[in-house]
């Protein structure tokens, strides 16, 4: 069989995938998910420092082990289990209307199942409801897919009524997260920060 031929398209996304494995190292070590620098410690020190007070979470494979199961037991925040994400976002927004902050953990299936609700609740409204997002299974190194990651969180109809974050494993990306909160909260917009790397402790 003939090969199919390659195009412009493909050999940029390996360029693009080889300059961002050459920065983090070589060959299948250089993109574990284990060698990142996201910590589930400094997440949790920056929902303190937005004043979040409740977490309203789903499982999932990305956040569990070292965010979501460590908050469950911090004195500092009330855990809310949800079945649902869209349940999230209406518990999330009924809380803001009671002037308390909430983060909304899940992963990003869930973001996509509970889109409507987001539109509506979210974007239409204009609630700032925070979501924290794990991406499974994205590869760290590939800066092609990061752009795509980021391309596709944006749910609402036009970017200045959403804002977003991209956590990609550096201790500099959860700094931002304090501010970004806080603008969600000081412009009543929804914010979605991409968790795009398992979380080390």
């Amino acid at each position: 069989m003939q090969r199919p031929a390659t195009t412009s398209r493909d050999t940029g996304a390996k360029a693009d995938y080889h300059r961002g494995a050459a920065r983090s190292g070589d060959g299948a070590e250089g993109t574990g998910m284990g060698e990142v620098g996201l910590s589930g410690k400094a997440i949790i020190g920056a929902l303190k420092e937005a004043r979040i007070e409740f977490i309203v979470a789903l499982p999932d494979a990305t956040m569990s082990e070292h965010v979501l199961w460590p908050l469950s037991r911090d004195d500092d925040f009330k855990l809310v289990r949800v079945c649902k994400e869209d349940e999230g976002v209406s518990i999330c927004a009924g809380l803001t209307s009671c002037g308390r902050r909430a983060a909304l953990l899940m992963q990003y299936t869930g973001l996509l199942d509970s889109i409507n609700a987001i539109r509506i609740i979210a974007v239409e409204l204009a609630q700032p409801i925070c979501m924290l997002v794990g991406l499974l299974a994205k590869e760290p190194a590939c800066l092609w897919c990061t752009r795509r990651s980021i391309r596709c969180a944006s749910s609402s109809r036009s970017s200045a009524r959403s804002h977003r974050s991209f956590l990609h494993g550096e201790a500099a990306d959860v700094a931002m997260l304090p501010s970004a909160i806080e603008r969600a909260y000081a412009r009543s917009l929804p914010l979605a920060a991409l968790v795009g790397h398992r979380v080390s402790p």
